[in-house]
């Protein structure tokens, strides 16, 4: 067997890499999103809780371009290209995300949870689709849910009664 044919023995199913990269596209795009509001917030926190959400959100905002580039590689690696450019990512920011301004940071954190809780969405969309198509992609999106979610319960621990 020559080169050429080993590599293309060897390339995921079509079928395969397109149903993975429908459901982990949204997720990489939701969570580029989510980075960048996750920044804007910590630009503009204020209050009580300053210090610890000011630098959770920039943990959060480490995690999720992590989370981002493991699944957008998942989808490259299966042979397609993901579009994650500027105006892809502006068409999946919520509008009800991270305030513009300076902001109190239990505004702030509500505003940052509705992000999270928009990919968590896509999240359990792509989970329970890649069931049937792609267990290693299921994998992925369990693995960025998982650790969204303790992200998640980090901030809304700041501002639970």
């Amino acid at each position: 067997m020559s080169d050429a044919q080993t590599i293309s023995a060897t390339a995921a199913d079509p079928t395969v890499a397109a149903g993975s990269a429908q459901f982990l596209s949204p997720v990489v795009l939701g969570l580029q999103a989510l980075g960048v509001n996750g920044k804007q917030a910590h630009w503009h926190v204020r209050g009580a809780n300053f210090i610890g959400v000011h630098e959770f959100l920039d943990t959060l905002v480490d995690h999720v371009q992590e989370w981002a580039d493991l699944a957008a590689e998942r989808i490259v690696a299966l042979g397609l290209p993901i579009d994650a450019r500027l105006a892809a990512v502006a068409g999946k920011v919520p509008t009800t995300g991270a305030p513009a301004g300076f902001a109190q940071s239990d505004a702030v954190i509500r505003g940052i949870v509705s992000d999270i809780d928009a990919v968590l969405a896509d999240l359990q969309a792509a989970i329970d689709g890649l069931d049937e198509v792609d267990l290693t992609s299921q994998d992925v999106a369990i693995e960025i849910k998982a650790g969204l979610e303790k992200d998640r319960w980090f901030l809304v621990a700041h501002i639970a009664e």
